[in-house]
């Protein structure tokens, strides 16, 4: 195979940099659109070993029986990702944002995939063909191998403390109008964000709705402790966020790859008068590896209580105000 390869390759370097590249994206394409519509696979076969592939894949063949340095396989690895990336955003896969969030990781194992077609070119030529199947065959291997794992329920929690005592904020943490427009910057590339809650009901059973940007989410009540916890789970979410692209794309990954479960206020009165009011979301994700999407959605659902805690801080504060306000009034008179 060794043989053949070197045949196929032409001597030019424009155009052996082109025939690398290229087998590389195709294969490296055709293995994401199948585990993406096939497998419905978003994880470790996608966001490490085909990134690796990309390195490796290309180097080898752009540096067999020809001088290949550690910049150069990185040069041509980093060219492979870029095209493949490319080739997502056009044939609307993908979109920018989830592009932007896996280009850290994307980035570094495109790099180790070249330094391991620098060593094999280098080092063992004569297995450079072998390492290329073993390469491609774990893609799919892995994919399979992930697709019956289980998720992995994570908690996040975000804590501020109220100027008010638990029963005006209480009110507050219930149903909240509508929330000014995001000044944070994460906000503003698609990711979904609060704008208003609404409740039907009160006490256990009740319905509250979360509304987003980009829809609802539906929150049957299970604890109401009145003004100390509220407790709900989540039976509807809307899509994550609006993907950034040239086309309308609706990315799978859009859809049941990021799942919210559970939700509680939870209200505690402070030795001042104040209140300490924290937010807890419960949430699993059926993309890998793990270890490193939960660091974008801890930080995303963090934002995200900030905003909720940091409104219905406000309107207590300012309702306490109001009432001191009136009580003084009154007593003047």
């Amino acid at each position: 195979m060794k043989k053949y390869l070197e045949r196929i390759l032409p001597a030019d370097d424009n155009k052996r940099k082109l025939i690398s590249v290229g087998l590389t994206v195709i294969i490296s394409g055709l293995l994401t659109v199948w585990g993406i519509y096939d497998m419905g696979e978003y994880g470790i076969a996608m966001f490490i070993f085909t990134p690796v592939f990309i390195g490796a894949c290309s180097s080898i063949l752009y540096g067999l029986k020809k001088e290949l340095t550690m910049k150069g396989a990185w040069q041509i690895g980093l060219l492979s990702l870029g095209v493949f990336t490319v080739g997502l955003l056009v044939l609307a896969i993908e979109g920018l944002i989830c592009i932007a969030m896996a280009a850290p990781i994307g980035l570094f194992l495109t790099w180790i995939g070249s330094l391991i077609g620098y060593v094999i070119v280098k080092k063992s030529p004569d297995n450079a063909p072998t390492t290329i199947l073993i390469l491609f065959g774990i893609i799919p291997t892995m994919a399979f191998i992930e697709k019956d794992n289980e998720p992995t329920l994570t908690s996040v929690v975000t804590a501020i403390e109220i100027n008010a005592d638990p029963q005006t904020v209480w009110k507050n943490v219930v149903e909240f109008p509508q929330l000014d427009e995001p000044t944070e910057f994460i906000f503003k590339t698609g990711i979904a964000y609060p704008i208003n809650a609404k409740i039907e009901g009160t006490g256990v059973g009740a319905v509250r709705y979360c509304n987003f940007t980009t829809g609802s989410f539906v929150e049957p009540i299970t604890v109401w402790d009145e003004p100390r916890l509220l407790k709900f789970n989540v039976v509807e979410q809307p899509e994550p966020m609006k993907e950034l692209s040239f086309w309308d794309i609706d990315a799978p990954h859009l859809h049941d790859y990021f799942v919210s479960k559970q939700g509680q206020f939870k209200l505690t009165k402070l030795p001042n008068g104040n209140t300490l009011l924290e937010g807890t979301t419960w949430y699993y994700h059926n993309i890998s590896p793990t270890f490193y999407w939960q660091i974008w959605s801890n930080h995303i659902i963090h934002k995200i209580h900030e905003r909720v805690l940091t409104h219905i801080k406000v309107n207590s504060e300012n309702e306490k105000k109001q009432y001191l306000t009136s009580l003084s009034l009154n007593n003047s008179h």
